[in-house]
């Protein structure tokens, strides 16, 4: 079954109206909180360097293992090369399988950049500035619905410790546990993420009703959903979306992907709003912490 997932001009938030920006908010805000996703089109990111952006990472993973494995740095995989079948999701013990590439903010840890593909940097590094960009308009666009300044998430995240993941999900082994697929049911970590289009099918969403969804959106949209820190600051209020990537009929099918995980700066605590406290709120804690005891149940720590 196809979800009915909302699609939302960001035009209308960017240029429109102020009628039009407070609808495009009050869409955002309810598509978040009731179905978890929203699909964003007329977004302004160039899509040609969308387009030449795949061209690369395809590049990069065509390389050989030893060469990609060269870019591994440290344990917690949140720069630089994770290789095939070491991320599982919380809960889960059957690996994913996928392998893929982290960039960040160099101010808060240092990028590793791959000597090949040539124009890999300059274009990833675009990518992460437009998504990081991107991001924070639709957190500001929220910000109305939830009763908050204008500037609450600008404070909370700009300059935050985001990431951008790029994703090769590679024919599936002929010896891959019979338990693992691309992406076992997990809800993402940060704020909220970024989905540029990927180049396959596979993404499912878990409905508030509780049946699995094919998403389907666009060539050149952007999916939107919401993280565990956004769920967290507003005590469930929008909840984290569950989802995962099911394995494709032709187990030869490739697949790739860019999600962008927009996360707070690590000192900025992550406490509850007031207008959602009821005595059932987690307890505060900081972005970094949050990440951390989450990398350790996801077996990237």
């Amino acid at each position: 079954m196809t979800s009915p997932v909302a699609e939302l001009k960001l035009s209308d938030y960017l240029l429109g109206t102020e009628e039009k920006r407070k609808a495009f908010a009050d869409d955002l805000y309810t598509s978040l909180r009731e179905t978890g996703f929203v699909v964003l089109i007329d977004h302004g990111i160039n899509l040609s360097r969308l387009h030449d952006a795949y061209d690369i990472i395809a590049g990069f993973f065509a390389l050989p293992e030893e060469e990609k494995r060269d870019y591994m740095i440290g344990m917690d995989g949140q720069r630089g090369f994770t290789p095939f079948g070491r991320e599982h999701a919380k809960g889960v013990e059957a690996a994913d399988l996928k392998e893929f590439w982290h960039v960040g903010r160099d101010e808060i840890k240092p990028n590793v950049w791959p000597e090949r593909p040539a124009a890999f940097r300059a274009e990833v590094g675009w990518l992460y500035d437009a998504l990081d960009e991107t991001g924070l308009l639709l957190l500001q666009a929220l910000t109305g619905p939830l009763d908050l300044p204008e500037e609450y998430f600008d404070d909370m995240a700009g300059g935050g410790n985001s990431i951008l993941r790029l994703l090769h999900y590679p024919a599936i082994p002929e010896d891959a546990d019979p338990a693992s697929i691309r992406a076992a049911a997990h809800e993402d970590i940060n704020l909220i993420t970024l989905l540029v289009s990927a180049s396959a099918s596979g993404l499912e969403l878990l409905g508030r009703d509780g049946e699995w969804r094919a998403i389907e959106a666009p060539a050149d949209a952007i999916i939107a959903d919401a993280g565990d820190m956004l769920a967290r600051i507003t005590n469930n209020h929008i909840p984290a979306t569950t989802h995962r990537v099911v394995n494709p009929d032709n187990s030869r099918d490739v697949r790739y992907s860019m999600p962008f995980f927009l996360h707070p700066r690590p000192e900025a605590m992550l406490s509850c709003l007031p207008q959602f406290r009821d005595g059932s709120e987690d307890p505060d804690i900081t972005g970094q912490g949050f990440l951390e005891q989450r990398l350790r149940e996801i077996g990237l720590s």
